[in-house]
């Protein structure tokens, strides 16, 4: 990618061929479904994220989730964000077997950096009998005017929120097209799973099984030799 230094987070792991069709345009029959929409780095995916997205499945009558992996912004490299197809990869592996939740790339064929109102755009247009909804947290929707395009969100799309510590969002203030969840606190972080891996500290119990074992095998996170 023009502009883009090789992250040296990924020096340890070898062997996993790109994968360019793990996204929505590789699940077929939309006939009038309601997808959620989580986007993210998942630089590890954890618990914490798949009981919010169970929740998020349950209390928006939903029929799927879709994980949106967000790709590493060409314009501000973070050397401790994975590779996007090892990130893609690790998500895959931990879904694998849940039915309604799906991974997507669709991020990576998108122009860069990644807006959610572009996703949201190209979403609909490749799927038109599908309805979508944004999950977001309640950082993010405090801050939500100071995102790209947010006005034509709020306007064509729905917007689940869920409460961080520390929120204050009263749900009686909320547009008619956002609604605020009722999910606990979940303090499980990817930085801290990082953090652990790199000292050699357990992690197994934040993370599904699938995903500690592909940390392990690839040796991710861990401290440079």
């Amino acid at each position: 990618m023009p502009g883009q230094k090789p992250s040296t987070a990924t020096s340890s792991y070898q062997g996993l061929k790109s994968i360019t069709n793990a996204g929505p345009n590789a699940i077929h029959g939309d006939a009038h479904r309601s997808i959620g929409i989580y986007g993210g780095t998942f630089n590890p995916l954890h618990n914490g994220h798949i009981a919010l997205a169970k929740a998020f499945l349950e209390q928006a009558g939903l029929d799927e989730v879709w994980f949106v992996v967000s790709p590493q912004n060409p314009f501000k490299v973070n050397d401790t964000i994975l590779d996007d197809n090892i990130r893609l990869e690790m998500v895959r592996e931990a879904l694998h077997g849940e039915s309604r939740l799906k991974v997507s790339d669709v991020e990576f064929h998108l122009p860069k950096p990644s807006f959610m109102y572009r996703t949201l755009r190209h979403l609909t247009a490749e799927h038109p009998d599908c309805t979508f909804t944004l999950l977001i947290g309640g950082d993010n929707w405090e801050a939500f005017d100071r995102w790209k395009n947010a006005d034509e969100i709020i306007k064509n799309y729905h917007i689940a929120v869920y409460p961080r510590r520390g929120d204050t969002i009263d749900a009686a203030t909320l547009p008619s097209t956002v609604m605020l969840l009722d999910t606990p606190l979940i303090d499980i972080s990817s930085t801290e799973i990082r953090r652990r891996v790199h000292d050699g500290q357990p992690f197994h119990d934040l993370v599904p099984k699938e995903i500690a074992a592909f940390i392990e095998k690839h040796h991710l996170y861990a401290p440079k030799v």
